[in-house]
């Protein structure tokens, strides 16, 4: 992104459109890591409560302890691209 700074003068309608369209898939891309964040801690206590042996309770609990990590993915995700995008923001 940072080679994009310098044609900056040059940059027409179809430009700004696909930054625009960058922008978009980076917020449905951290969306779709909170998705999954939240289907890993459904699914992880689904395991618990339904199951009462010990292979579903050690899944479970492994499925809710590792879906902060898809959190916390999607976010340094989220925010280094929209960081990339930011100097092309100030254009416009």
């Amino acid at each position: 992104m940072e080679n994009y700074e310098r044609f900056r003068d040059q940059m027409i309608l179809r430009d700004y459109l696909a930054r625009d369209r960058t922008a978009l898939a980076n917020e449905r891309t951290l969306l779709a890591y909170i998705r999954t964040f939240i289907g890993f801690i459904a699914a992880g206590a689904g395991l618990i409560k339904l199951f009462d042996d010990r292979l579903s309770f050690v899944s479970g609990t492994v499925m809710i302890c590792i879906s902060p990590l898809f959190l916390i993915l999607g976010f340094i995700k989220y925010h280094r691209t929209r960081k990339k995008l930011a100097p092309l923001s100030a254009s416009r």
